[in-house]
């Protein structure tokens, strides 16, 4: 009889098959432990995060920016500033706005990196690479407006006001306001009040160095004169212009701690800046130019972004009742598009020899503002 050895059980027929896959389930199980384990401390810690100087920590980069703005001293900067008595008057507040106020802030998070972004759908947000910052009555509007036409341009509509209400709210609150964009794209925005405000340009200078400022000035005269008329429209029972101009009347006297005659000191404010950024990261727009010539303005605010020159003559008309130049087809519209029914008032009459002492007065100071800009507005 022949002999047949014993067949193993089928339990037991594939002993290191069995073995492996328990071996690579072991290991598998191993590995989502520790790989929720590790995300659950890290994760949870980068979002409750609250002291700055952690956030700081985490770059070397914005630990230098937040000790260099620990050590700064104002008092020690010369810098031409409106008395707070003078700010707190009702008959000189005439820093007001034409923009609506910023959205109610949101909660308090981690500064990002200064040119961080995040992703949201089609495209992201980012920190601003240019700012307009001035001036007020300057023709600022108009600028944004007219940029907005270019296709690699993403502007936010309202002015944010965060280098100098909101700053406290931090940059994950201001990039949160700003529109998503594509690579290639610039993010910008515009608050006039910047330009003579103290505190922005370090603020600035500590999100990025390499922002690009724009700054539209007028002749300081019309636009102290644009000021009141705004103010007025808004406070028909203010002072007379005449009366807010001058100390004393008599003398000629001009009271410069009222904030239409400041903000014209351009060269006083502009010292300022130049402690944080070097000039040829600023570039002054005529507001003047920009009505009889918005392409040439927009040519030179296009080069300075360095972008292609695609806002050109074929985008505008001459609104002869508003006198001034409109856009014969806005961003994302077919239609014409003026500014609002808020540009362009009627100036009250202003006697000729207030205009003249005002004159005198800015010749100066325009002279010094030439001189460091290395061109002539004209207005003399």
């Amino acid at each position: 009889m022949e002999y047949s050895p014993p067949r193993p059980s089928p339990c037991c027929r594939f002993p290191g098959a069995v073995k492996k896959k328990a071996i690579l389930l072991s290991i598998m199980l191993f590995i989502w432990v520790f790989v929720l384990y590790s995300c659950v401390g890290p994760c949870s810690t980068g979002v409750l995060l609250d002291s700055p100087r952690e956030r700081d920590g985490a770059t070397g980069e914005r630990t230098e920016r937040a000790e260099l703005l620990s050590r700064l001293r104002w008092e020690d900067v010369d810098y031409y500033e409106e008395p707070a008595a003078a700010r707190g008057a009702a008959s000189r507040d005439l820093l007001l706005s034409d923009e609506p106020e910023p959205r109610e802030p949101l909660p308090r998070a981690p500064e990002p990196s200064s040119m961080s972004s995040f992703s949201n759908g089609a495209g992201s947000k980012k920190l601003p690479q240019a700012i307009i910052i001035g001036v007020k009555k300057g023709g600022t509007r108009a600028l944004l407006e007219f940029l907005r036409v270019h296709p690699d341009i993403r502007a936010v509509g309202a002015e944010p006001h965060f280098f100098d209400r909101n700053y406290d709210n931090g940059l994950e609150w201001y990039r949160d306001l700003m529109p998503k964009t594509l690579e290639g794209q610039i993010t910008m925005e515009k608050t006039p009040s910047y330009f003579v405000t103290k505190e922005a340009p370090a603020r600035i200078s500590a999100m990025s160095r390499d922002t690009k400022l724009i700054v539209v000035v007028r002749d300081p005269v019309t636009r102290a004169i644009s000021d009141y008329t705004q103010t007025l429209s808004k406070k028909p029972d203010i002072p007379s212009f005449e009366s807010l101009t001058f100390k004393n009347r008599t003398t000629g006297l001009i009271d410069t701690s009222w904030s239409a005659i400041q903000i014209g000191i351009y060269a006083k404010h502009l010292d300022n800046w130049l402690q944080y950024f070097p000039m040829e990261q600023i570039l002054f727009v005529s507001g003047e130019r920009l009505i009889s010539d918005p392409a040439g303005e927009l040519g030179r605010v296009q080069d300075f972004l360095g972008l292609k020159r695609i806002i050109t003559d074929k985008h505008f008309y001459f609104n002869q009742t508003k006198g001034f130049p409109c856009l014969k087809k806005a961003e994302g519209s077919s239609k014409p598009h003026c500014l609002g029914k808020t540009k362009g008032r009627t100036h009250p009459d202003i006697r000729p020899e207030v205009v003249r002492r005002l004159r005198d007065f800015y010749r100066p100071f325009n002279m010094k503002f030439y001189q460091m800009t290395a061109h002539n507005f004209g207005w003399d």
